[in-house]
């Protein structure tokens, strides 16, 4: 049997980081909307250097957050309403 080293194993293992995230401007509209549906919660490329988390719901975001509708770029449409991006809530002087 055959021994694998610790750091060969360490790379066989971030590999799987290193592969890109899907991107909304390879999918339809309806796709990355589904995706996101599909998935809950999701990291997806929205142009050459972006990114941005997309929830289905606001159980997906962080105490203090609040969900906002969102929208991404897709290859038919400029302005696709994928689902909802968590923003933090901004107290006022009534909070």
């Amino acid at each position: 049997m055959r021994k694998i080293s610790l750091p060969v194993l360490a790379l066989l293992a971030s590999t799987s980081a290193l592969q890109a995230r899907p991107s909304t401007l390879d999918m339809s509209c309806a796709e990355a909307a589904a995706l996101v549906a599909s998935r809950g919660a999701i990291v997806l490329t929205t142009g050459e250097f972006t990114y941005e988390r997309f929830v289905v719901h606001q159980g997906h975001c962080s105490v203090g957050e609040i969900s906002r509708p969102a929208y991404a770029p897709t290859f038919d449409s400029p302005t696709c309403p994928i689902g909802y991006r968590c923003e933090y809530r901004h107290r006022t002087h009534d909070d």
